[in-house]
């Protein structure tokens, strides 16, 4: 029996289908940064975490990995539009390309703040990789150079996002259905 409840969750992507998209993405991110000077990728802890293990697999070219706590949900399954750092980059980026690797972009909120702030460390270039990417719910527009997937404005867990702290171990994106996805 699993740990979490399956009457409140679906599965939105399984573990294949998302790991197929990572190499789609690592294949791209090669073309377009080879032979361009050190690229650094930069995950959003906590959620990044997964996407950032198995999209840095797929990237044939050197790169560093670096990453920033960034929050903005709590404990909330809305983000509360107040951004904060929770951690700072280990590294200097400057004269650096970083890729900034994200679960969600939802509101936009979060990356404006983070792009804002990147810039200020003098990178060579700044550019965005998203597993998932909700159009309906932005409220600042943000350039996502590189979008595992396009979902509808849903909650959804697993594979690094979470509800409440919890389900980022699911091994696929799953949507929750009513409040209660885990006991």
């Amino acid at each position: 029996m699993p740990f979490y409840d399956p009457k409140h969750l679906e599965v939105m992507y399984d573990a294949a289908t998302i790991e197929a998209r990572n190499r789609e993405l690592g294949a791209q991110i090669t073309a377009d940064y080879r032979g361009r000077g050190e690229l650094v990728l930069v995950g959003v802890l906590r959620g990044s975490f997964p996407f950032i293990a198995d999209l840095c697999r797929f990237i044939d070219l050197p790169v560093e990995v670096d990453f920033l706590g960034l929050s903005s949900y709590g404990s909330r399954a809305e983000s509360s539009g107040i951004v904060r750092m929770t951690q700072d980059l280990s590294e200097p980026v400057k004269g650096k390309h970083v890729l900034v690797v994200e679960d969600i972009v939802d509101t936009g909120l979060t990356m404006k703040y983070l792009l804002a702030n990147l810039q200020t460390r003098e990178p060579a270039s700044v550019r965005i990789a998203s597993l998932l990417h909700k159009p309906e719910g932005m409220k600042v527009e943000v350039p996502i150079d590189y979008v595992g997937f396009t979902i509808p404005n849903r909650f959804v867990v697993g594979y690094g996002l979470d509800f409440a702290g919890k389900l980022r171990n699911l091994p696929f994106i799953g949507v929750v259905v009513g409040d209660k996805p885990i006991p």
